[in-house]
């Protein structure tokens, strides 16, 4: 007898076959009705049982949440909501489940509640639906550069430097706290700890990446990224996954091809091949707009707002220009932004970015050179000396989803940019050496996998869409 999943049995046309299928009991009605799912699709195998041919003790261990092996005759349903049914001959208890103490009974549960039970939300349709989607979109991310010639490197988890700048790291150490080693000025002596110097979890693996693609050509990383940032928002993570392609002799508009390309791609690949997790999260949201005043609904459908990536060429725009758009533009004038824009230099907001892509272009937007001081260290400064070769990519309902850059390759510049926020020139000694032997032009982005999840799931908190968050104050299971 050959064992399948409940996807096969739904999709392959194998009626009149005797089948095996192992899974969870999402319920059990009438003492006759079996839904069972394994977790390869949202739907439920129907196992009708003839409850004269079982034992009573074994259907009553037929409980919400048990594990099961059935086995029987593969035919057509003549019930209501499936077109098939497995009329069971054997049934096996594999793993009890008690039913009283059980979290994940069948009714609707808050998001809130199934975070505190997250080793067993994806149990859940919601969140089978949504982790089905971020192995999707991580195979789509591999199988994109696999098929554009880039060699996959896996960056550094334990770190020196900050490659940000932003001061936000967790940092590594075998020291005895409870007996600190200190120098004579009375700070830590990290010459005593395990890596000889201070050590953080890195924040971003682009730069050991540019090494890399200073050799090889083109590489990405995909990989664990931490934030020691104290925020509680519905945007942020402690620990979260990072793609940061860094490519040779690229310039900045080859950059904004390959990141626009790339997303395109991933995006189209989950519509192609997740329609059923896709439309029951479009469900999902729709029927959770309903719920919201008419001003915090949605424009579009999730599968629209997909469809929005996909099916339009993305704007490009100077930062320049976009200030002057929105500085006279009338949620500016009539003062309906939070944050006001009144000159040349500030910092978007997401408000802004969402106006730029859904009311005044009307598709995706890539935001280029912005102004050096809002940006990091190593991008290539302009001939103007007040601008970066940055650029941002912005999607409807979320804003920045993408940031990247032409790198900065000549020595003397980045040295200046570098002695101008203090970074010691011994500290990132062999990134300079990069731009002393066989310098190149050469870009890169990075792109928050999390971001994209909730892009693409329509869920609007990042909690939800990685398996078990890391935030401030949590780090269970």
């Amino acid at each position: 007898m050959q064992q399948f999943n409940v996807l096969e049995l739904l999709s392959q046309d194998i009626v009149h076959t005797e089948v095996e299928i192992k899974g969870w009991v999402r319920t059990f009605r009438a003492n006759r009705f079996i839904a069972l799912n394994d977790g390869s699709t949202l739907k439920n195998i129907q196992c009708v049982v003839d409850f004269e041919n079982f034992d009573e003790s074994l259907l009553k261990r037929i409980t919400t949440g048990a594990a099961i092996q059935v086995a029987g005759n593969l035919v057509e349903s003549q019930g209501k909501g499936q077109s098939v049914e497995i009329q069971v001959t054997s049934l096996k208890i594999l793993g009890d489940c008690d039913a009283d103490t059980y979290p994940i009974q069948p009714k609707k549960h808050s998001f809130e509640f199934l975070r505190e039970n997250a080793h067993l939300r994806t149990r859940t349709n919601t969140f089978s639906a949504v982790m089905r989607l971020r192995s999707a979109l991580s195979f789509a991310i591999h199988k994109y550069f696999n098929e554009h010639g880039f060699y996959y490197m896996h960056a550094p988890i334990i770190t020196g430097s900050d490659a940000e700048g932003a001061g936000e790291m967790f940092k590594v150490t075998s020291l005895n706290h409870n007996n600190i080693p200190k120098t004579n000025d009375g700070k830590v002596d990290y010459t005593q700890d395990f890596f000889g110097k201070e050590t953080n979890l890195t924040v971003s693996g682009q730069l050991e990446a540019e090494t890399y693609a200073m050799s090889l050509g083109k590489v990405y990383t995909f990989g664990p990224t931490f934030r020691a940032e104290n925020s509680n928002t519905s945007r942020h993570l402690a620990e979260f996954w990072m793609i940061e392609p860094e490519v040779a002799f690229m310039d900045l508009a080859g950059n904004m091809d390959l990141a626009e390309d790339f997303l395109k791609y991933v995006i189209k690949y989950i519509l192609e091949n997740n329609a059923e997790d896709l439309e029951f999260l479009d469900k999902r949201l729709q029927d959770e707009d309903k719920t919201k005043p008419q001003a915090e609904r949605n424009d579009m459908s999730l599968i629209e707002k997909l469809k929005f990536v996909t099916d339009n060429n993305f704007k490009r725009v100077s930062y320049t220009e976009a200030i002057d758009i929105l500085r006279n533009s009338k949620p500016n004038k009539k003062k309906k932004f939070n944050y006001l824009i009144d000159e040349w230099g500030a910092d978007l907001q997401s408000e802004h970015e969402r106006f730029l892509v859904e009311k005044h272009f009307k598709c995706p937007v890539i935001l280029f050179d912005y102004p050096a001081n809002i940006k990091a260290f190593y991008m290539r400064l302009n001939d103007d000396g007040k601008t970066v070769r940055a650029m941002d990519i912005l999607f409807p309902g979320i804003g920045e989803i993408v940031g990247g850059a032409q790198r900065e390759e000549r020595l003397e510049v980045l040295k200046q940019k570098m002695a101008a926020i203090n970074i010691p020139e011994e500290e990132l000694w062999w990134y300079l050496d990069l731009r002393k032997y066989g310098t190149a032009v050469h870009s890169g982005f990075g792109l928050g996998f999390e971001r994209l999840v909730m892009f693409a799931t329509g869920m609007s908190n990042i909690r939800d869409v990685i398996p078990y968050p890391r935030t401030p104050h949590n780090a269970e299971f």
